[in-house]
């Protein structure tokens, strides 16, 4: 929208003024505190778009200009002269209520918002400094928060001379490059609260079409201003937003909004305006049109999941589709096994068993997952694979595998900088994690957050087998999440006020132990002759802790890293921040058993039923070990997926049993088949057996 012309034949934007100002009786008398009437939203859609002719023409700030063509723009003009203080107002805004005459009041707004040199000269620190730098923007954020929030309390025809300000300052016919008093004053209005009312969306509109088509000089300029406000204040103008764009794709009343089709260009103008604000501005720069997987950061993290499944789906539907083409192009008799990636494993060699079957099935790693336990009946309907991953994860990170360092002050595990000569099985824990998300399920992981920030470093896997992977900018704030006792040591090091050299003796080298051995690395070339000093520590730690997270464990990340893409190649990761990876794999450590009893189903149950009753008030009296092994016992997994509780679609069902029986589950679907205990004792002895005793499948 915002890269089209304005082709339509639409009516003036002055006509909507003409019919706002229908009951104005003098066009001078600006300040006169007149009764306005908005008129219906829907005339909106006949709403030219305004300033194509700046948005087309000046691209680059006036400061990037050649000096030949600098001074034909006139300096930036006088301000009025405006001296009403914070406390003045606040005084007329009491003595207005006491008396019932708003006139004062009225008078201040309609004046101060009746242009940009008005707002400028109103909420301006001091009008005779021209504030032209990202620093300091100049405005008396106080004044502005005042004034705002006296708005939303005063008279209507108070509010509305203030959106008829507004409209006369969009209405501005500009003749050159913005100058900084148009941006304070955009960036005062940005935080009107009166643009929450769908009634003024209109204007609203214009107004963040106008900001989306500054130059990139301006939008530098208000991004920067833009951190010093509040950070209350700060949400409200996101959420304002945010809340604009929902209403405007899903309107509760579409009477209330132009249709979509007059009013294509508020959608991207508003995410535009949003992404200024957003510190994670990514881009698929393959997409032409516009689409929100331009604008990650406005997408929820379960909007992303969707789209993950979906690119997964698609991916999942071509391969299998090409082996069906493959099978029938050699005359050679389908089945359904081919369109599986089918893993069958024995419980007692389940890592080298995993490990051969994923190394011979490269082709089928994009295929959906089957798991099949050797000797064992169980049909697997999504059951058996949470389990296999659950199994494997569990012997993989065991202390005594040696692949991993589990440290017990951070709780994480990290991964063991031993030299060995082959690192497939650091694949295959890459793979596992791919197949996890590739195949919507939770893994009980315990990484650090930079893990995955090196996992995305970079997110779509580089052509050039060359080019390095894994590898990511990395601080101390990195290390302390890891290993917290030896990045104190380093900070207190940065901080040391004496010698480093003579009191800490140290040099540019490191020492650690392998299978006993004490081996020694220079963190730069003859680093073991260099001392460290109080000029170079910085340098030190940094070398240090890029050694430590990077270069002394590259080989094994790099394994990790390729079988984690060898499953989720996908541009869809484009779209994820690295805590947002964590959560996608992980999901959420964090159980809220009242909000899993608020969204479950029941099948032969009430759930006033008394074994209900009973039921719940056992699992909200279990211990948190407790409630994850339930949890485990019934779903196959002891973590919450990323939309919460209410996406396991947790079922109790009623079994027709002998009470003397134990609870069954079906893990496939979430199921718990409970018997009509006749009382609670019964029902939480028999509970805790059941989750207690929760692995194996079989029919007996």
């Amino acid at each position: 929208g915002l890269e089209e012309g304005a082709k339509n034949q639409f009516s003036t934007f002055s006509n909507f003024i003409t019919t706002i100002n229908q009951k104005k009786e003098g066009i001078g008398n600006r300040s006169s505190p007149t009764q306005l009437v908005l008129p219906n939203i829907k005339n909106g859609r006949d709403l030219p778009r305004l300033c194509l002719d700046v948005r087309q023409k000046q691209r680059v700030s006036i400061d990037a200009l050649p000096q030949e063509l600098k001074a034909p723009f006139p300096p930036e003009p006088s301000l009025p002269i405006r001296t009403k203080t914070v406390k003045d107002f606040q005084d007329d805004v009491e003595k207005s209520k006491a008396s019932g005459d708003w006139k004062a009041v009225h008078n201040f707004y309609s004046t101060t918002f009746d242009s940009f040199l008005e707002i400028n000269a109103a909420f301006k620190k001091d009008t005779n400094s021209p504030f032209n730098t990202i620093e300091d923007s100049g405005i008396d954020a106080k004044f502005v928060n005042v004034v705002y929030d006296a708005l939303l309390n005063t008279p209507q025809d108070v509010q509305k001379s203030v959106l008829k300000g507004i409209i006369n300052g969009l209405l501005q016919e500009w003749t050159g490059p913005r100058t900084k008093d148009d941006l304070r004053a955009y960036c005062i209005l940005l935080q009107n609260p009166q643009f929450s009312n769908t009634s003024t969306y209109v204007i609203y509109a214009h107004l963040l079409r106008q900001i989306a088509a500054l130059t990139e000089a301006d939008h530098h300029f208000l991004v920067h201003w833009s951190k010093k406000i509040s950070q209350k204040r700060f949400k409200q103008v996101v959420d304002r937003l945010l809340q604009f764009i929902s209403l405007r794709l899903f309107p509760a009343k579409p009477e209330e909004f132009p249709p979509m089709v007059k009013c294509t260009w508020w959608i991207p103008s508003a995410t535009k305006v949003l992404a200024l604000f957003s510190k994670n501005y990514l881009i698929f720069f393959s997409l032409v049109r516009f689409s929100f997987c331009q604008y990650p950061f406005i997408i929820s993290i379960a909007a992303k999941k969707v789209i993950i499944q979906r690119d997964s789906e698609q991916q999942m539907i071509s391969i299998a589709r090409q082996s069906l083409v493959d099978k029938v192009s050699r005359r050679q008799k389908p089945d359904m096994n081919m369109l599986f990636l089918n893993v069958k494993v024995r419980r007692t060699h389940l890592v080298s068993d995993s490990l051969d079957e994923l190394a011979r099935k490269k082709a089928d790693l994009k295929k959906k997952l089957k798991v099949t336990f050797v000797g064992e009946a169980g049909l697997d309907m999504g059951g058996l694979t949470k389990e296999w991953f659950l199994l494997l994860i569990r012997q993989i990170f065991h202390p005594d595998y040696g692949m991993f360092t589990y440290h017990k002050d951070s709780h994480c595990h990290w991964f063991s900088s031993f030299k060995c000569n082959n690192y497939s099985e650091f694949r295959l824990v890459g793979a596992l994690m791919g197949l996890a998300v590739y195949n919507s399920i939770t893994l009980d992981i315990r990484f650090p957050p930079c893990c995955y920030k090196k996992l995305l470093s970079p997110p779509i896997v580089p052509c050039d087998h060359n080019t390095l992977v894994g590898i990511c900018g990395v601080t101390l704030d990195d290390l302390f999440q890891i290993m917290p006792e030896l990045a104190h040591g380093l900070s207190e090091l940065l901080s040391y006020e004496g010698n480093v050299e003579e009191d800490f003796y140290s040099t540019f080298q490191v020492f650690q132990e392998e299978f006993g051995v004490i081996k020694s690395y220079n963190l730069k070339p003859n680093g073991d002759k260099i001392p460290v000093t109080n000029r170079n520590r910085k340098e030190y730690v940094q070398l240090y802790v890029d050694f430590l997270l990077n270069k002394s464990i590259y080989k094994q990340f790099a394994s990790f890293y390729y079988g984690f893409h060898s499953v989720c190649a996908s541009y869809a990761l484009l779209l994820l921040r690295p805590e947002e990876v964590e959560i996608l794999v992980c999901g959420s450590p964090e159980l809220d058993m009242s909000a899993l009893q608020r969204s479950t189903q029941y099948e032969g149950y009430q759930k006033t039923d008394l074994t209900i009753r009973y039921f719940w008030d056992v699992v909200l009296g279990f211990s948190l070990d407790l409630q994850k092994k339930l949890l485990h016992f019934a779903t196959g997994s002891d973590r919450v997926p990323v939309g919460g509780m209410a996406d396991l679609n947790f079922k109790i069902s009623k079994s027709e049993t002998s009470t003397n029986w134990l609870p069954v589950a079906h893990t496939c679907f979430n199921q718990l088949c409970l018997p009509p205990y006749k009382n609670k004792k019964e029902l939480k002895q028999k509970l805790i057996i059941g989750i207690s005793n929760a692995e194996g499948f079989g029919l007996e």
